[in-house]
């Protein structure tokens, strides 16, 4: 963290972890066994849970600084590897492409349905999770995913219909550089390529949520500019947070992983702003720990150098 003015004081990370991947559930419906990767601290007990989807085209193998940071700090993190991973390199004409938006939402689905089996993979974790303690957290494309399964709804491109695919067990939701409104929002590249994009309804995406949106994340996916990140914050009632990342693109200073070669804007003081403004989000959300949010928001009362946080 920048030492000009108002820092981010971290909590102390004493506690080992340790991950297990890949853990594989079969998934017939879905055409591929689902493979997933859990990160837990080795010791405490009574841990909430974070489902983390990850963005399009990564893996189970992404957003270590994330994964690691919320481990280390007490969490269990699951990352299921989604349909559009480049790993699977899914054929361009596969008939499960329309879907890859809802094969996402039944992938995280299918994790908390087998959380027995998730926690006996992992030496060491059985029965010390807390699962009345549950958050979906994602990344862009992963961050829709995370929606969803808080409210958000979806116009099924193949059949018009608007489903409610949120999961009562999610309690929280951490949406960092997701996609807002669509319509004349989007250019026509983004309606045309993914058109789960051109209907999307956060009326009902009642959960409480911390967006995370970067001021300088502007992608060909929509005609407003960054400020289309902010929608789910603005648009969505409810308990919602609004962390605006100061020069953040779209990987907000390298959250996908370490070193990692898409990040445009790397800038090791915004991903330690992000691991920290979202620990402790997660912490309040989930009913953990009040103290360093509370700390968070003192700290951003004031005019902060890397970014500012809102709540409503």
């Amino acid at each position: 963290m920048s030492s000009t003015s108002n820092p981010v004081t971290p909590p102390s990370a004493d506690t080992a972890l340790i991950s297990v991947k890949p853990i594989v559930l079969p998934a017939p419906a879905r055409g591929t066994d689902l493979h997933i990767r859990v990160s837990a601290p080795v010791t405490g007990t009574d841990l909430p849970i974070v489902v983390f989807a990850h963005g399009f085209g990564s893996s189970l193998e992404g957003y270590a600084p994330l994964a690691d940071y919320w481990a280390a700090h007490g969490f269990v993190v699951i990352q299921p590897t989604h349909l559009d991973s480049k790993t699977l390199a899914l054929p361009e004409d596969d008939p499960r492409r329309p879907q890859l938006w809802r094969f996402r939402v039944e992938d995280m689905r299918l994790a908390l349905d087998h959380l027995d089996e998730l926690e006996s993979a992992v030496p060491g974790l059985r029965g010390r999770t807390n699962r009345d303690r549950v958050a979906a957290a994602g990344h862009s494309f992963g961050g829709q995913t995370a929606g969803i399964l808080s409210g958000l709804r979806v116009r099924d491109p193949q059949t018009g219909q608007t489903d409610d695919l949120s999961d009562s067990r999610v309690t929280a939701g951490v949406l960092l550089a997701t996609a807002g409104r669509g319509g004349d929002d989007l250019t026509p590249f983004a309606a045309e390529q993914l058109p789960w994009l051109r209907h999307p309804d956060f009326t009902y995406m009642t959960t409480p949520a911390l967006v995370v949106a970067g001021d300088k994340d502007i992608l060909p996916l929509t005609v407003r500019g960054a400020d289309w990140m902010t929608d789910p914050y603005v648009l969505a009632p409810g308990k919602k947070s609004l962390l605006t990342v100061f020069g953040g693109e779209h990987f907000l200073g390298g959250i996908s992983g370490y070193q990692s070669a898409e990040t445009t804007d790397e800038n090791p003081e915004r991903v330690a702003m992000v691991q920290q403004v979202t620990l402790a989000y997660l912490r309040h959300a989930l009913g953990v720990d009040d103290a360093e949010w509370a700390a968070v928001h003192k700290t951003f009362a004031d005019p902060h150098p890397l970014g500012h946080l809102e709540s409503k």
